[in-house]
């Protein structure tokens, strides 16, 4: 079954989601340290992701326009206002914290279990050679980190579930398509560098759950469609940076 890793991955999110609500009542001073603590790991993740890039000016055009574009159509917005709708169906209103909003929590997790070289290669490999053992450990670490995301932030963090499915199906189901007409050493180069500025997002995240910031994080998420333009061009052009130099 071609989908059986993106199947699992999904199914531990939604376990993790679940039983990371149950843990939910414990002291706020608690919550408060946890939080800090998740920031501080997806900050070290971020900070590891950034340092993928084998040209940073690619990152940095791509986190730029990926922004302003992110920003011209308030994705971040949508997103939130999507969140309390969901939150009105919920029957929650405002009886959630800030910390607990679906909306957070969503776009939070999202965030983490989508971006990163992982979901790509795992998706591919299962696609490919019907490998599923990427998609099994990434869904094995998505699962841990839905359970503690959900303690904290709330039950919008199993939403989270939909996007991760779509994304690494839709890459499983086509990646014979996309090893026939995409070079190999073309689709290296994406992911570097697509996992560099997914790094980026994700030090956002961090710093916003440390409450340093209030960056509009989904507004930054076209900048993956933009580094998938800018590495096409440059790959046309015949410029094709090594890593390390």
């Amino acid at each position: 079954m071609v989908l059986f890793g993106t199947l699992i991955n999904v199914a531990l999110i939604i376990i993790g989601s679940i039983i990371g609500r149950f843990l939910s009542n414990i002291p706020e001073r608690v919550k408060e340290t946890v939080t800090y603590a998740i920031a501080l790991a997806v900050l070290a993740i971020g900070v590891q992701m950034s340092f993928a890039t084998s040209q940073i000016i690619i990152v940095i055009i791509s986190i730029v326009l990926g922004a302003a574009i992110g920003e011209w159509f308030d994705l971040d917005g949508r997103l939130n206002r999507f969140g309390a709708w969901m939150e009105s169906k919920a029957g929650k209103g405002k009886q959630e914290s800030s910390l607990g909003s679906i909306s957070q929590g969503f776009i939070t997790a999202t965030m983490i279990f989508v971006i990163g070289s992982m979901a790509i290669i795992g998706a591919i490999d299962s696609g490919l050679r019907n490998d599923h053992d990427v998609l099994i450990a990434k869904g094995i670490i998505d699962g841990f980190t839905a359970l503690i995301l959900s303690s904290t932030l709330g039950i919008g963090v199993i939403l989270a579930a939909v996007p991760v499915f779509v994304y690494q199906g839709v890459i499983t189901l086509l990646s014979t398509q996309i090893s026939a007409f995409i070079p190999d050493d073309m689709l290296q180069f994406f992911i570097r560098e697509m996992t560099a500025t997914g790094g980026l997002m994700i030090i956002a995240i961090g710093l916003n759950l440390i409450g340093l910031t209030k960056i509009r994080v989904a507004n930054l998420i076209p900048g993956i469609l933009v580094v998938a333009a800018v590495t096409g061009v440059l790959y046309g052009f015949g410029f094709m940076p090594v890593p390390g130099e």
